[in-house]
């Protein structure tokens, strides 16, 4: 229980933090960064262990997303949530670069892919990701999880916190916004 209520401190504290900073308030600023990077460390050195230099890279980038992304946080959601939403996507981007690396051929015939399907893979993956760029961290979450990972809508509240009636609100204007931006209108909210 005491574990629990640490957690519940910590939510309250970076929650606290991340709405002054958006009201302004640049020295809550500063200590919500300096927490987050302290936790985002703290994940990334479990899942990436005896890697401090991707580490320590993977923290900035998460701290630059939470920095671009900021307008998009949701005060009435926790802030843990929505942290380790950023955080795990920097993950997913950073383990596919990654495995990129060790999959390209390096020979004189580097140019020439085999498998064609594999190579139009990648392209539509590029694409869908940069698609999912323009949406918030919480459409993302909801429309990876409920229409590629093929989770249901109580599975990724669960895995999110999104509530369910959010996932659901999230998936219809994220789609929403992808088409309009596939059709051209890229303006949709």
């Amino acid at each position: 229980m005491k574990q629990h209520d640490e957690a519940d401190l910590l939510e309250a504290k970076l929650r606290a933090l991340m709405i002054a900073s958006m009201s302004g308030q640049s020295e809550a600023y500063q200590t919500l960064l300096r927490l987050c990077s302290v936790r985002l460390r703290s994940y990334f050195g479990r899942r990436l262990a005896g890697r401090e230099h991707d580490v320590e890279d993977l923290v900035q980038e998460t701290l630059i997303a939470i920095h671009r992304k900021r307008a998009t946080y949701d005060q009435s959601l926790p802030f843990t949530a929505w942290l380790h939403g950023i955080a795990r996507y920097r993950l997913i981007d950073f383990l596919r670069r990654d495995r990129r690396k060790f999959e390209v051929p390096v020979d004189d015939d580097a140019f020439e892919l085999e498998g064609g399907d594999a190579f139009a893979a990648i392209l539509a993956e590029i694409d869908l990701e940069s698609l999912l760029a323009r949406l918030t961290p919480n459409q993302v979450a909801a429309i990876r999880l409920t229409r590629i990972e093929g989770y249901s809508v109580r599975e990724t509240s669960e895995l999110t916190g999104q509530s369910e009636p959010s996932v659901k609100v999230n998936v219809h204007r994220g789609l929403g916004r992808l088409m309009a931006t596939i059709k051209g209108g890229g303006h949709a909210n």
